[in-house]
């Protein structure tokens, strides 16, 4: 049996007000990318990172006490189990004398639950700022490649309504991190190598889903030649609807159980993906379709499809 067989809702008709919706909570983030920006890693900003393993479960409100007094500044989080943390700093000095100060300090304040520092990672600025245009032509390289194929299999006004819908997901989710990175201990929503192949995930799922609907709406219009477009594109966007709500459904608990159990490290990472679901699978409904829509009965003309 199917999930929603006999599914009919109109949402060719809404379409405008998926735009207004989705213009405004781009806005928002947009206007939070310029004012707040965003909460970077150290793989974009360069400093350094310890692991530091305690003997037993730890309080981070009273290590980030110690080392603030002493004017060493940075984000700490748990690492992994509640013995275990990781602290992030600016530091940009010798790592010996970083360690050494770490070392003294946790030895002082903590002395009946011994520590260690069993790793620690440094990024220089160049190297930071090398990672960083690496992650934007990975994006951009992305989203060239995506066209080229979407506009091959189908034709120009899908594959820029795909592209266009892309960037909609991406700039979605990319204003949530700038709106509440640093605000969360639990989830600093920091911006790493990690949450770049989060974007270039949520694209990949953002187009997939899309190209689901796209076949459906060019198997429709062979085939349905006598009705008009806008009930060709909503009956197409019904008939995928189930398949959408499982796939990106069962993806989704997925990611939630990734963000429950997952731990501090992995939790921005977790939370990227499945807003991208969400975001990648209202855009393909709200955004790609419509836009093709729209574009082809403002030009006229037919539809001069593909395969």
């Amino acid at each position: 049996m199917r999930f929603l067989e006999k599914a009919n809702f109109n949402f060719v008709g809404l379409r405008k007000t998926g735009y207004i919706v989705s213009s405004v909570i781009i806005g928002i983030g947009l206007i939070s990318m310029l004012v707040r920006g965003f909460q970077l890693g150290i793989d974009f900003k360069g400093g350094t990172e310890l692991v530091v393993k305690f003997q037993e479960p730890i309080n981070i409100g009273e290590v980030r006490k110690s080392l603030s007094g002493e004017g060493l500044k940075g984000q700490i989080k748990e690492y992994g189990s509640a013995q275990e943390i990781i602290i992030t700093t600016d530091f940009s000095g010798e790592l010996n004398d970083l360690q050494t100060a770490i070392e003294r300090l946790l030895k002082r304040d903590f002395p009946n639950n011994p520590s260690e520092v069993i790793k620690v990672d440094a990024v220089g600025p160049s190297i930071a700022s090398d990672l960083k245009w690496s992650a934007i032509s990975a994006l951009l390289g992305a989203l060239v490649m995506i066209l080229l194929y979407v506009g091959i299999r189908f034709e120009f006004k899908f594959a820029t309504a795909g592209v266009v819908a892309i960037f909609h997901d991406v700039l979605f989710v990319a204003g949530l991190f700038s709106m509440f990175g640093g605000i969360f201990d639990s989830m600093t929503l920091e911006i790493d190598q990690s949450i770049i192949a989060a974007f270039l995930t949520i694209v990949g799922y953002s187009i997939t889903d899309t190209v689901v609907v796209y076949d459906r709406i060019r198997e429709n219009l062979k085939i349905r030649k006598s009705d008009s477009y806008e009930k060709v594109f909503n009956d197409s966007l019904n008939e995928t609807l189930s398949r959408t709500i499982i796939t990106s459904g069962t993806t989704l608990l997925t990611v939630i159980v990734l963000f429950i159990f997952g731990g501090p490290t992995i939790r921005g990472f977790a939370f990227a993906i499945a807003a991208g679901i969400l975001i990648g699978t209202y855009s393909s409904i709200f955004i790609a379709a419509p836009i093709v829509l729209d574009w082809q009965q403002k030009t006229g003309g037919k539809f001069k499809l593909r395969g």
